[in-house]
C-alpha cells in the first residue's frame, strides 16, 4: 500500500492530535540493524530509534530468539495475580544496577505509566500532593503526568491531581542563567528551588521529578552536580527524588549507566522504559522498599510485565550488558559531537550542539538568536532526503534530536555525520536566502 493511501486512511480514523513526521509520513515495512526500510522500498539508516526505544537495534537474534521460546510456550500473558520467572529475574537484575538500597521493582507498559506510579507512591508516601518540577520537562500524556510536564505544546490540559511548582535549571541555553559558568549556574538554580519551596510550597512537598537530560524539551543537558547540589536541599525539607529515566536510561548517556549518576546521588526512585524493551512494551519503576511499599490498598498490572514483555527485556537487557553498549555511546557519540560541533561552527544556524554520548541534540536558530522552528523542520526533510531519521523537539520545536540504537558502528556513525552536515548546509543556505 502507497504512503499516500496509508496517510488518507490513518487521517479518517485516528485523532487529529496523533503527530506525524514529514510532508509526506512513512511506513516501516522492514528493518534490520539500524535501518529501516520503508514501505515503498526506499532504505534508512535510522537515527532516533523509535524515540529511542530501539536501543539494541533491529532484528536482533539473541532478543527475537528469546520473544520467539516465549511464545512457543503458549503463554503470552497471566497477570500479576501469578508467578512470573522471567519478571522475577529481570527485577532482581535492575535493582541490583539502580543502586537504591533495599530496592523493589514494578514493572508497567509505558514511561507515562511509570512516571503517574511514582507519583502516586510520592504522594502517598509523604501524604502531600505537591510536586516540584523543572520548566521544559516531559514526563508523559496521562493526567498526572502532563500536570508535571513543563512544556505548553505538550500540556493539553491544565487541570491536575497534584499541585505543581516550577524550578530553573534543565534547560540552560536560554535560561537567564546561561552566561553564568558551571559552578554559578548550580548555585543560583538551588538557590530558585529553595525560595521556590519556600514561596510557593506549604513546605510539605511530595516529591521533585526531574530528567537528567529533558528529551522532549530537546536533550537540554545541565551541569554535572546540578542535582546532587538540588537533593541535599530536598534533604532538609524530606522532600523525595525521582529520576525519570526513560530515556536516559540503560547506558546510553555514555558515561554512566542511569542519567542521574552524573550528578554523584542516588535518587528514591527511578522511572524507566522505552529502551529497556527494544521495541517490546515496557516501564517501570524501582524505589528503596519504604516507599514502593507504602500503599494501603490492593493494586496490580494486568498487563505490566507480562511474560512475553519481560522475557524480551531481561535478553535486551543481558545483550546491552554483555556488548558493553554503554562504551560504544560513549565512544561514538563523543565522535559524533566532535564533528558536529565543528559544522556548528561553521554554519550559525546552529546554535547550539548538547548531550551525552548517544543522547544529541542541535538547536537551530535564526541569525538573531530566536528558536528557528522552520530550519529545524526543513533539516529534519533534508536529513531523510538523504537517507537519515532524526527526531525534533524543544520548547519552540527548533531542535533536532539524535538517538540512533546503541549498536551504531562508526562507519554508521561518519555516514550520518556526512548526511547532516550536508543538510545543515542546505538549510543554512535556505535561511540564508529568506
Amino acid at each position: 500500500m502507497a504512503h499516500r493511501e496509508l496517510l488518507t486512511r490513518h487521517r479518517s480514523v485516528m485523532p487529529k492530535w496523533l503527530a506525524l513526521y514529514y510532508d509526506q509520513p512513512i511506513e516501516f515495512a522492514s528493518a534490520s540493524g539500524r535501518w529501516v526500510t520503508d514501505r515503498e522500498g526506499r532504505t534508512y539508516l535510522d537515527f532516533f530509534a523509535g524515540i529511542l526505544t530501539n536501543a539494541i537495534g533491529y532484528d536482533v537474534a539473541e532478543i527475537s530468539d528469546a520473544v520467539r521460546s516465549q511464545i512457543d510456550t503458549g503463554v503470552l500473558h497471566s497477570s500479576t495475580l501469578y508467578l512470573i520467572q522471567s519478571q522475577v529475574e529481570l527485577a532482581e537484575k535492575i535493582a541490583e544496577l539502580s543502586g537504591i538500597p533495599d530496592a523493589k521493582v514494578f514493572f508497567t507498559n509505558s514511561g507515562t505509566e511509570a512516571n503517574e506510579t511514582a507519583l502516586m507512591l510520592a504522594t502517598q508516601h509523604r501524604r502531600s500532593e505537591q510536586v516540584l518540577a523543572l520548566r521544559n520537562s516531559y514526563h508523559g500524556r496521562a493526567f498526572a503526568t502532563v500536570g508535571i510536564t513543563g512544556i505548553r505544546g505538550w500540556s493539553a490540559s491544565a487541570l491536575s491531581p497534584v499541585k505543581v511548582s516550577w524550578v530553573h535549571g534543565g534547560y540552560r541555553y536560554r535560561s537567564p542563567f546561561r552566561d553564568l559558568s558551571d559552578a554559578d549556574y548550580v548555585r543560583a538554580c538551588v538557590a530558585d528551588l529553595r525560595e521556590i519551596i519556600e514561596t510557593t510550597t506549604a513546605g510539605d512537598v511530595a516529591c521533585m521529578i526531574v530528567e537528567p537530560i529533558q528529551g522532549v524539551g530537546g536533550f537540554a543537558t545541565p551541569p554535572d552536580g546540578l542535582f546532587g547540589e538540588f537533593k541535599k536541599v530536598l534533604d532538609e525539607y524530606g522532600i523525595l527524588l525521582v529520576s525519570d529515566e526513560v530515556q536516559t536510561g540503560w547506558g546510553r548517556t555514555g558515561e554512566h549507566f542511569w542519567g542521574i549518576q552524573a550528578h554523584g546521588v542516588v535518587p528514591d526512585a527511578i522511572t524507566f522504559a522505552k529502551g529497556l524493551g527494544n521495541g517490546l512494551a515496557i516501564g517501570g519503576v524501582i524505589a528503596r522498599a519504604d516507599l514502593m511499599d507504602c500503599l494501603g490498598a490492593n493494586s496490580i498490572s494486568t498487563f505490566g510485565g507480562n511474560p512475553l514483555a519481560t522475557t524480551g527485556a531481561l535478553a535486551s537487557l543481558n545483550y546491552l550488558l554483555e556488548h558493553d553498549l554503554q562504551a560504544n555511546a560513549a565512544d561514538l557519540g563523543a565522535r559524533l559531537l566532535d564533528g558536529l560541533r565543528a559544522v556548528a561552527q561553521a554554519h550559525p544556524v546552529v546554535g547550539d550542539v548538547r548531550g551525552k554520548g548517544l543522547m544529541i541534540a542541535l538547536e537551530l536558530v535564526g541569525p538573531d538568536g530566536a528558536p528557528h522552528p522552520a530550519a529545524a523542520a526543513a533539516l529534519l526533510e533534508e536529513s531523510r532526503e538523504r537517507g537519515l531519521l532524526v527526531g525534533k523537539g524543544g520548547l519552540y520545536g527548533d531542535v533536532i534530536r539524535l538517538a540512533p540504537p546503541m549498536t551504531l558502528t562508526r562507519a554508521e556513525a561518519d555516514e550520518a555525520l556526512e548526511i547532516l552536515t550536508q543538510s545543515i548546509e542546505a538549510v543554512a543556505k535556505k535561511v540564508q536566502q529568506r
